[in-house]
């Protein structure tokens, strides 16, 4: 075992390893009965405990808030795509990130595979982004010659694995995504011959896309044990660094049973319109021509669809995806008669003249259709169990500095994942997901500045950020929403802060551009119903 507190000075250096979407519960198990020693030391050496995700608890919200310290609302990211007045989306990238992340305060840094950080850059050292960069070219890497070596060095590096392509494969996806954890080992590894940093942040995804898929505890047992093992090579690397080493899931995970189709239950209840079958949708429905066979008309005969997709502009694919009917939650939505509709996919908004141009709702009647939608889903019932499906919170509640956020947040309750698609019935069984987010994450911390403690209740994904910098001796940004834990540290520093400063209009990229840097990922896929 290696010794927690190897030197008597504070630690001057932190590293972050990020694990996606486990579960404290079911990696506690695992550690009691000794089946993941390295975690084990940490549980038993260092400061642990449950860390609460955001709400919703998704990915493109989480890691922000996790590396920045504070609740979407002050970092401006809420989902993988952003809502336009117009009622169109687009990717959020790196640039709309309004707070400073820890590797802008900490320097030199060293960032890998971080989901949210495309395009790379703005940072003192060197940073590989993660999810949802397009592709291994431009933005994928800072400096930008550091992707030639990373083609070069792991010729088999991936940015990502969808799940959702394996359904019914699952032997080709464990196999698959072994590789994908084995490559993401080499880049951490070669990231790792960099001696020069004082803040050190590397995630590993593959737990969340193995969980949707596969929800068997034998299965994710030995994909844990794997993590374990690269967990042992970053205590050895850390423990004669003068480091602190915080391990953090952005979420945790449980099983899925039903699907709730929040756009469904707005049409149901008279607030949303769909489009019409008219003209080209009316003679294309006839015809049994919707997005999602057309689809899997290609996959049939070899097409790839993210390819084909890929290989259409923007605008093009933009028209095809509003005059071909299917289900999508907002090309298939008549804007002109819609009083509230879903995107997110747990965000329901007000279709409010003021916020969006094709609104309709005065601004003075929101606050009342805000209520009559709170309880339209807070009454919502599983038919078949008289289980409540959802829970519902207020968008002013959650996000107040934000004046601009959802109306409300809509998630499911346990067994239960909500989508936004306008499906013809509220309810529909999870075929092809078996498991979805949940709240409780996971918190280790181990190092010179942590106690040995029993696990600490109460953290939350924007305490990360503050403790990690004042586990340091660095001041933490005097807007920050989390709160150091300073329960679970040695040290007898001060608390210092400091004033960041953060962008109001984050991203000033161009629609040209972006489009030109998204060709072939979610939203062009998402608008032919390739995804919800």
């Amino acid at each position: 075992m290696v010794d927690t507190h190897t030197s008597s000075a504070g630690a001057e250096r932190a590293f972050v390893l990020g694990i996606d979407g486990v579960p404290w519960d079911l990696i506690r198990k695992w550690i009691e009965v000794g089946e993941l020693p390295h975690f084990e030391t940490l549980f038993e050496d260092g400061a642990v405990g449950p860390l609460e995700s955001t709400v919703p608890p998704m990915t493109p919200t989480a890691w922000p808030s996790i590396a920045t310290g504070v609740w979407p609302d002050k970092h401006g990211i809420y989902g993988f795509q952003r809502l336009e007045s117009d009622h169109t989306q687009r990717m959020n990238t790196s640039e709309d990130l309004r707070q400073p992340p820890l590797w802008q305060q900490l320097s030199p840094a060293v960032v890998g595979n971080v989901p949210m950080t495309y395009p790379a850059g703005d940072v003192d050292g060197r940073m590989v982004a993660g999810m949802v960069s397009p592709q291994m070219a431009e933005g994928f890497t800072h400096p930008p010659e550091f992707a030639d070596e990373i083609r070069e060095e792991i010729p088999d590096y991936k940015i990502g694995l969808n799940w959702y392509d394996y359904h019914g494969n699952e032997t080709a996806f464990k196999s698959d995504l072994a590789s994908l954890v084995a490559a993401r080992r080499k880049l951490m590894n070669r990231l790792m011959d960099i001696e020069d940093w004082q803040l050190f942040f590397f995630v590993y995804t593959a737990p969340d896309r193995l969980q949707h898929l596969i929800w068997d505890e034998k299965v994710i047992l030995e994909h844990y044990k794997q993590l374990d093992d690269i967990l042992g090579d970053v205590i050895e690397y850390v423990s004669g660094r003068n480091a602190n080493l915080f391990v953090v899931s952005d979420h945790g995970f449980g099983p899925v049973s039903t699907l709730v189709h929040l756009n469904a239950v707005l049409a149901n209840g008279g607030y949303l319109a769909r489009k019409r079958q008219d003209g080209t949708r009316s003679s294309l429905a006839r015809l049994g021509i919707t997005k999602s066979n057309v689809l899997e008309t290609l996959k049939r005969f070899g097409v790839d669809n993210g390819r084909f997709v890929n290989s259409l502009p923007k605008p093009l694919v933009d028209r095809i995806a509003e005059r071909v009917p299917g289900d999508h939650g907002l090309y298939d939505v008549d804007f002109s008669e819609t009083v509230a509709f879903a995107h997110g996919p747990s965000y329901i908004y007000v279709n409010d003249s003021n916020r969006f141009g094709h609104g309709i709702v005065p601004p003075e009647d929101v606050p009342e259709l805000k209520r009559e939608l709170a309880s339209l889903f807070s009454d919502l019932t599983d038919p078949e169990t008289g289980e409540e499906v959802v829970t519902v919170s207020d968008g002013d509640d959650l996000f107040p500095t934000d004046t601009a956020s959802p109306d409300l947040v809509v998630v499911g309750n346990d067994g239960y994942e909500e989508k936004t698609n306008v499906t013809d019935s509220v309810f529909s069984a999870a075929e092809t997901e078996m498991a979805g987010h949940r709240s409780r994450g996971v918190f280790f911390a181990w190092g010179p500045n942590v106690k040995d403690c029993d696990p600490v209740a109460d953290l939350s994904v924007v305490d990360v950020a503050p403790t990690v910098l004042h586990s340091i001796g660095e001041p933490i940004p005097e807007n920050v929403d989390g709160a150091v834990q300073n329960e679970l540290l040695e040290t007898s520093r001060d608390l210092a802060v400091r004033s960041v400063e953060v962008r109001q209009n984050a991203n000033e990229t161009t629609d040209t551009q972006r489009d030109d840097d998204f060709d072939g990922v979610e939203e062009r896929l998402r608008g032919l119903g390739y995804m919800e």
